[in-house]
């Protein structure tokens, strides 16, 4: 598997006559789980429809202009056909191949019965043939392959759910939206050091719609909004140099008003500005403190994938804690809980939580691990050795076959200090190692994972803002070029204490099973080592023409800060 974790944003989904949608998915699911317990050969022992309704509006614009608007509809059909057994079925892995039988084709977003009923029945004999062609062939395949390791059922049995909550309409004031965007871009006209600059804002509501044949019939939803706002510059060397901030919430209404705003887009052009003027990182190996955000994609990339529970049964992943349950895997003042319930953190909407899951399971909070101790993997109904059962960890993105994700990881600490005493340890810990500097990762951008065993166990983290921390009380001293690097099992036991507020990263995570969101919430950590490589650059030089002038603002580029 490779994972990405960004900040990027994914057209989501909406609401319509929930009832008379769900309705014709049920009379198709019957009509035709019938027709083939009958006339097929072999009959399959389960079906379900999924169908993803997305709208979503977006707004964006560069130096007072709206250059880009965009919105529109959408409905995605997913089918499940299983044949077989739940002990063997076409869904059964083999080299880490489970099969593609979906394909998220397009359906109606009007409510005509006959269309939508008719893309079903097309999509369920297709997805029906190739799974009777996979039966067949993984069943050769057990005779003549050796026999595996962990010898799980292929589906887990789980109780039908009933819940139909959608969320309400969207609403996206285009026009007023444009206004502020001109106004919101408008602002980096006072940076000439900005090579090229965005702000965007995006609504969008996510209703899925689920049927199965144990008798499943859920319906649920959810709004998001997010103003995202970034800045790039290239430094003489050919470095390309980004900065960003964003704002999430449930709604637009939800959104911060114009002064943080335009704060926030000072603060964006200014950390690109003094990139610019940065010098580059060096390697290095030494102590380190990761802000709260950067510490949460950090559990997210070397943590949060290791733990999903379709990696422990599958021969061709690294299985980094397969056989660790109820073993110490991280210090022992450290908890770590997925709850995809959990809808806030501190006032900002998280992005990681929903109702159900994409197989109908309802969603609910697991500690994966308990003081250090690991007591239990992220389950889809893909059941492994010791864990039989979902736990509501199964998600996609349309078009794509369900495997245990991630929804929003929290980590929770024992051992915490301010940050001003976090600070006092790391100095304490470069004089104690003799290092010349300790580093503070303030922001990242995502990152990414290796969990494969043909692959490299290592993942590497993408932070914007990092500063040299000098023990001699010097100034803290920006730096840019700079990547984390590292193994999971390493770097897990270099983590010395936190602070005593937690933060929140929210993005979308790729791998298998496609784009979903997330969110990584953590205090900061002191780690006694972190490695970093120098960032690949290019060769290209920054135009060699002159900036054209403009008539408004004058130079607001401001004086570079520390960590504090």
């Amino acid at each position: 598997m490779f994972c990405t974790l960004s900040l990027g944003l994914v057209a989501s989904n909406a609401p319509a006559q929930p009832t008379v949608l769900l309705d014709a998915m049920s009379q198709e699911l019957n009509r035709n789980f019938n027709a083939l317990k009958e006339k097929a050969d072999p009959p399959p022992y389960f079906l379900s429809y999924e169908i993803t309704e997305q709208d979503f509006h977006s707004v964006s614009g560069t130096l007072g202009t709206v250059d880009s608007v965009s919105g529109g509809k959408s409905r995605a059909l997913d089918v499940s056909v299983r044949v077989g057994t739940p002990q063997l079925d076409n869904y059964h892995r083999v080299r880490g191949d489970r099969g593609q039988f979906t394909s998220g084709a397009l359906v109606s977003f009007e409510d005509n019965i006959n269309s939508i009923k008719r893309r079903m029945w097309l999509e369920t004999d297709r997805a029906y043939r190739t799974a009777a062609e996979r039966l067949i062939r993984i069943k050769t395949n057990t005779q003549v392959k050796v026999a595996a390791e962990d010898t799980s059922d292929d589906f887990s049995t789980e109780p039908a759910a009933n819940f139909v909550q959608t969320p309400a309409k969207l609403k996206f004031t285009e026009a007023a939206w444009q206004e502020k965007i001109r106004k919101y871009s408008g602002r980096f006209q006072n940076y000439p050091s900005v090579l090229t600059s965005h702000v965007t804002v995006t609504a969008q509501t996510d209703t899925r719609y689920l049927v199965n044949t144990e008798g499943t019939r859920v319906a649920h939803g959810r709004g998001f909004a997010r103003i995202m706002i970034s800045a790039t510059a290239k430094a003489a060397d050919g470095t390309d140099l980004s900065t960003f901030e964003a704002f999430e919430a449930v709604d637009e209404a939800g959104l911060p008003d114009e002064q943080i705003i335009l704060a926030a887009i000072d603060r964006v052009a200014n950390d690109v500005s003094r990139l610019l003027k940065a010098p580059e990182a060096e390697p290095f190996v030494g102590p380190a403190i990761f802000s709260g955000r950067a510490s949460g994609v950090f559990f997210h990339e070397i943590f949060g994938h290791r733990v999903e529970g379709h990696r422990q049964k599958d021969d061709s992943e690294g299985q980094t804690f397969t056989k660790s349950v109820n073993n110490k895997v991280l210090p022992e003042f450290l908890t770590v809980i997925f709850d995809p319930t959990r809808r806030k953190l501190g006032g900002i909407d998280l992005n990681g939580w929903y109702d159900y899951d994409d197989e109908g399971v309802k969603g609910r909070p697991i500690t994966a691990v308990d003081k250090g101790v690991l007591k239990e993997f992220l389950m889809s109904r893909s059941p492994i050795k010791g864990f039989d059962h979902s736990n509501g960890h199964g998600r996609r993105q349309p078009g794509l076959e369900v495997v245990s994700r991630q929804s929003n990881l929290i980590v929770e600490s024992s051992k915490m200090v301010s940050d001003a005493r976090l600070r006092e340890m790391l100095i304490e810990e470069v004089k104690k190692q003799n290092k010349p500097y300790g580093l503070y990762f303030r922001d990242i951008t995502g990152g990414f994972t290796t969990t494969q065993r043909a692959g490299l166990q290592a993942f590497k983290v993408i932070p914007v803002i990092v500063y040299r921390v000098f023990a001699d009380g010097r100034p803290d001293e920006l730096v840019r070029g700079a990547d984390i690097v590292g193994t999971p099992l390493s770097s897990f036991s270099k983590i010395l204490a936190t602070s005593d507020k937690q933060e929140v990263f929210n993005g979308y995570c790729g791998a298998e099973s496609g784009s979903v969101p997330v969110s990584a919430v953590s205090p900061a950590i002191l780690v006694s080592e972190i490695e970093i490589e120098k960032t690949a650059k290019s060769n290209d030089r920054p135009p060699l023409l002159p900036e054209p002038t403009t008539m408004e603002g004058k130079k607001l580029e401001g004086n570079a800060g520390g960590a504090k």
